[in-house]
């Protein structure tokens, strides 16, 4: 499979286009682009990485396959996707990937300050085991478990299954393993090793990670499997660059 170099003048030549189409977008629906900045150029760049890979500028929170000789977005996300125009801006302000909002989401806009010293002594080894165990984590779980997992209490491994420019940008500290769910199919060796082990998977919103979770359950037998329910953009706890 193809995979793409952010660095090279490709994507960057691509990138310029899609911020362009960006801007078209937002002045044809009267939207305005996230005022947190790091999420407009994650989303971007993740925009001019489908148009590469697929043709499409499908969203990348969304699973893109292959259908009949075509590539298809899981969930008819091509941007500016219906979802987007039709419900999740006019409704909630926001779209699904972050990207676009409204004037008002834009006016009432507090970048949520990033919790700190997150204590785990106010839990037992079980109640964190219990987190553990959930099919659905929030960011604050994952935040708690991984200071457990620091002092031993808990085992897992944490997996980013967002694309390679994904993880370049910007990851969870304590991820053990980039594995793209655009890779499944080249990857299932490395995957089936992880089949008896807890894992806990993740994307940007949690999109993808979901798709994947119900995949590797229901395809691949996979029981001790947890998603990161609203994706790296909830989690609070310590994030790595570069």
């Amino acid at each position: 499979m193809k995979t793409i170099d952010i660095n090279s003048p490709e994507f960057q030549q691509e990138f310029l286009k899609t911020e362009k189409f960006a801007h078209k977008v937002v002045k044809q629906f009267n939207w305005k682009f996230n005022p947190d900045e790091e999420v407009v150029e994650r989303i971007l760049k993740g925009l001019t990485n489908n148009k590469l890979l697929y043709g499409k500028r499908f969203c990348p929170c969304f699973p893109v396959e292959e259908k009949d000789g075509k590539y298809v977005s899981s969930d008819n996300r091509v941007c500016p996707c219906p979802q987007a125009i039709e419900k999740e801006i006019p409704e909630e302000g926001v779209c699904h990937c972050g990207i676009f909002c409204s004037e008002d989401y834009v006016k009432n806009y507090k970048k949520e300050e990033k919790k700190e010293n997150v204590e785990i002594e106010g839990l037992s080894v079980g109640e964190v085991e219990e987190i553990l165990q959930k099919d659905q984590i929030l960011g604050r779980e994952l935040e708690i478990l991984l200071k457990a997992r620091e002092k031993g209490l808990v085992d897992f491994k944490l997996i980013d299954i967002r694309e390679p420019f994904e993880h370049q940008m910007m990851r969870i500290k304590g991820t053990d393993k980039l594995l793209p769910i655009s890779r499944v199919q080249y990857d299932l060796d490395e995957w089936m090793k992880l089949k008896d082990e807890r894992i806990i998977i993740y994307c940007h919103v949690g999109s993808r990670s979901a798709y994947l979770q119900r995949a590797l359950k229901e395809q691949l037998g996979f029981d001790k499997v947890g998603n990161l329910t609203y994706g790296i953009a909830d989690y609070p706890g310590e994030i790595e660059r570069g």
